[in-house]
């Protein structure tokens, strides 16, 4: 067997054997994508907010209403999970199909996709959080990429170990 065939067939293996170092891998490469439209829809978002001041006005009413943030706290969550949003759903299309593709069968569901995003919302809880206390001390586009690092620690080990978790040995059908 020529080493090519070999490795070839190597690689192969290890990718339908998905361990943990190749799903991160997959998963970081998959987050790459949703780094960019998580980061375009958030500052598109973001400058809109700050520069429309209807808007301005919106999030300053609702932010003395509650009485648990400043205006510019609203913008910036406010930005924050409609990125969030929109990044979310192609998430788990591409992670279903990709990642954890032996997990899912590459099939879509609705039980993996609602346990994906409540999971997710626990990742974009984080995010905020972080966002939200880095940008006091850090221009908001460090803040942003801070936030993004810690959430995709938080989003990872959430999704390999819940959501797309392997079946037990013991449960698969043969």
């Amino acid at each position: 067997m020529t080493v090519i065939r070999r490795f070839t067939r190597r690689a192969n293996q290890i990718w339908q054997e998905r361990g943990i170092f190749i799903k991160a891998v997959s998963y970081a490469l998959i987050g790459l994508v949703n780094v960019a439209v998580d980061a375009v829809v958030f500052f598109i978002g973001y400058t809109t907010l700050t520069s429309w001041p209807a808007a301005q006005q919106t999030l300053a009413a609702v932010a003395e209403a509650c009485g648990c943030a400043t205006t510019t706290t609203a913008i910036l969550v406010t930005a924050n999970v409609c990125s969030w949003i929109v990044a979310v759903s192609g998430s788990y299309v591409m992670n279903s199909h990709i990642t954890f593709a032996v997990e899912t069968g590459r099939k879509l569901g609705w039980r993996s996709y609602t346990k994906f995003v409540v999971t997710q919302i626990v990742g974009i809880t984080v995010s905020t959080t972080v966002l939200v206390t880095a940008a006091k001390v850090m221009p908001v586009w460090q803040a942003k990429g801070l936030a993004i690092l810690v959430s995709f620690l938080v989003n990872f080990t959430l999704t390999n170990f819940i959501v797309f978790r392997s079946p037990r040995p013991d449960t698969i059908k043969r």
